[in-house]
C-alpha cells in the first residue's frame, strides 16, 4: 500500500513542482462539534476538509453527508459512501450518548461543547498517518494512537476516565484503527485523483502598495496587498535589497468570492527610511518570476508629478499676468493720429 501511495502522490499532489516554500502535507480531516445545552438538547455541526478546502458538509438532523464538490466522492462507490455515512451517524449518536450518560461522573457542566477531529495525512516517502482527537471546551482530552486511546497530559482525571472508558470496547477500537489507517488514506487518494483538475489550477496574484494609518509622527505604515492567488500557499515579505524586514506583519489569508485568496503585509518604518524598501511575492503560479514592487518608485512618481505640474501652473499664471499687463499698455483704438 505504501508504494502505491508514493506513486500516486508524485502525480497527484498539487504544486508538486513548486519551490520548497509551498510543500505541505496533504491531509483529509473531519471536524465534528457537539453542543450539549441540557440532557435533551444537543446541536451538532460537521464538516470535512481536504487541506484548506471544504469538501463535505453534514446535515445534523438526518445524519446525511452533503457533497460540496463534484468530485467529493473521490473514487468510492455509492455503497462505500453509504457505509461511511452510516458509520459517521452511528459514531455521532454513540458519542453524544456517552457524554450525556457520564456528564455527572466526569463533572461536565451544561452547557458544554465536545470537539472531535479525525482524519489522515499523506507524506511523500512515508506511510500515511491517521489521527483522532477529542476535546472538551477546546481543551484536549484524549487522542487515538497505536490502536488505543491515550489521555492528554493537561486533561487531568477527566481525560483518564474518558480514555479508560473508550478503551473497553475492543470492537470499536478495531473499527477506528481500520478507518484511520486504511479507509481514510484510500479515500484521500481518491479525492486527489478525482479533483486533480480543480486542485492543480493556478491563479496568478495581483499586488499593489499603499499606506495605512500613520503609527506615529514621522513614521509610515507601508502596506503590500496581494489578491487573486490560488492555491493558498504564498510567500510575501517586505525587503531591503535581499534582506527580509523582521518587523513585517501579516494579516490572515482570507478567501475571495471566486475561491482565490487575499492577504496584506504591513511594515511600520521611519518615513526617512522608506526609500529602498520593496515588497516581494512568491507563488507557485509565478514559477521563478517573483513580483517585486519598489516603494521608491511609488514615491518618485509623486516627485515627477510635482516637477511637471508646478512649472506648468507657474507658466500659466505668468502668461495670464503678461497678457493682462499688455492689455493695459495698448493704446485705445479710437485715438486720432496727429500725422
Amino acid at each position: 500500500m505504501l508504494f502505491l501511495q508514493l506513486a500516486l502522490l508524485v502525480v497527484l499532489l498539487p504544486g508538486g513542482d513548486s519551490k520548497d516554500d509551498f510543500q505541505e502535507p496533504t491531509s483529509f480531516r473531519v471536524i465534528y462539534i457537539s453542543s450539549f445545552y441540557n440532557r435533551s438538547w444537543v446541536q451538532a455541526l460537521g464538516s470535512a476538509w481536504l487541506g484548506e478546502l471544504q469538501t463535505h458538509g453534514w446535515e445534523s438532523h438526518t445524519g446525511t453527508l452533503i457533497y460540496l464538490r463534484p468530485w467529493s466522492k473521490g473514487n468510492f462507490s455509492n455503497k462505500e459512501m453509504t457505509e461511511m455515512e452510516k458509520l459517521s451517524r452511528m459514531t455521532s449518536i454513540g458519542l453524544n450518548q456517552v457524554f450525556h450518560n457520564h456528564a455527572s461522573q466526569w463533572q461536565l457542566e451544561y452547557p458544554f461543547h465536545v470537539q472531535v477531529t479525525k482524519g489522515c495525512e499523506l507524506h511523500i516517502g512515508e506511510a500515511s498517518v491517521g489521527f483522532m482527537r477529542i476535546a472538551y471546551q477546546g481543551l484536549d482530552l484524549a487522542r487515538f494512537q497505536n490502536n488505543s486511546w491515550l489521555p492528554s497530559p493537561k486533561g487531568g482525571r477527566r481525560a483518564q476516565q474518558v480514555s479508560r472508558l473508550f478503551n473497553l470496547n475492543k470492537i470499536i477500537l478495531g473499527i477506528t484503527h481500520r478507518l484511520l489507517t486504511d479507509t481514510c488514506p484510500r479515500f484521500l487518494l481518491g479525492l486527489l485523483d478525482a479533483g486533480k483538475a480543480d486542485l492543480q489550477r493556478q491563479a496568478r496574484p495581483e499586488a499593489w502598495l499603499s499606506t495605512g494609518p500613520s503609527p506615529a509622527p514621522g513614521r509610515l505604515m507601508l502596506v503590500c496587498q496581494v489578491s487573486g492567488f490560488y492555491p493558498k500557499p504564498i510567500w510575501v515579505m517586505w525587503m531591503r535589497g535581499e534582506q527580509e524586514q523582521q518587523g513585517t506583519q501579516q494579516s490572515d489569508i482570507l478567501p475571495n468570492a471566486d475561491g482565490t485568496w487575499y492577504l496584506r503585509k504591513s511594515l511600520d518604518v521611519e518615513a526617512i527610511e522608506a526609500d529602498g524598501l520593496s515588497c516581494r511575492v512568491r507563488h507557485s503560479s509565478l514559477e521563478d518570476q517573483d513580483i517585486i514592487l519598489y516603494w521608491e518608485h511609488r514615491s518618485s512618481m509623486g516627485w515627477i508629478f510635482l516637477a511637471v505640474i508646478v512649472p506648468l501652473v507657474l507658466l500659466t499664471v505668468l502668461a495670464f499676468w503678461l497678457r493682462k499687463r499688455w492689455t493695459r499698455c495698448e493704446p485705445p483704438s479710437n485715438l486720432i493720429s496727429l500725422e
